[in-house]
């Protein structure tokens, strides 16, 4: 049985200079790029990715945004925002084994919703390489880092959020957010990132 490393939206919107910028985003994306190179291959059997690539995903996309359900336009497919930070980007291809795709159409926040260019989905993905322990990291802690831990806890997977490694929005709703995790059986670990 293995453990894979899941690193969420390590996008260049999500950073500093990016359309829904998440303070932070750029030195989480150096550090989760050296996580990977580190342990890629002895702690984790498998590393892949997540990344927002939206076509058009109707209200998801807001000129008046509240910032939960609806944002502003970001991570538009074949656009720079939607490429992968440049200092996360080159693990993608070495040390990264697959990455998933989601919210073409929708508002798509946890990776489990994703799929790989051939249509298979992250549970599955994993299940079929025996990953039974799946460890979180990624942007933004309070978002879409929170919706795939809850999801790979539904999913019947162990599940961590590597803290030191997330960035999150905004310190009352990172807050929430690790209530919940909490509360859903997430192992926490580290301090969690919030730059205001």
């Amino acid at each position: 049985m293995g453990r894979a490393l899941i690193v969420v939206d390590v996008q260049r919107d999500f950073c500093e200079g990016g359309a829904v910028p998440v303070g932070g985003g750029a030195g989480r994306a150096r550090a989760i790029a050296d996580l990977v190179g580190r342990t890629a291959g002895s702690e984790y059997t498998h590393v892949v990715a997540t990344r927002d690539h939206h076509l058009d995903p109707g209200s998801h996309f807001s000129e008046h945004p509240d910032f939960k359900d609806s944002f502003p336009v970001h991570c538009v497919a074949g656009t720079e925002g939607s490429e992968f930070h440049p200092e996360f980007a080159p693990t993608v291809g070495t040390k990264v084994d697959e990455v998933f795709y989601k919210g073409a159409h929708s508002a798509s926040k946890s990776g489990f919703e994703g799929f790989t260019a051939d249509g298979t989905g992250l549970a599955d993905w994993l299940r079929a390489r025996e990953v039974t322990e799946v460890d979180v990291v990624g942007i933004a802690t309070d978002h879409c880092v929170k919706a795939t831990a809850l999801d790979g806890v539904r999913a019947d997977f162990d599940v961590r959020v590597l803290l030191d490694y997330t960035a999150g929005v905004a310190a009352d709703t990172t807050a929430r957010a690790l209530a919940e995790l909490g509360q859903a059986g997430v192992e926490l670990t580290g301090v969690p990132v919030v730059h205001v």
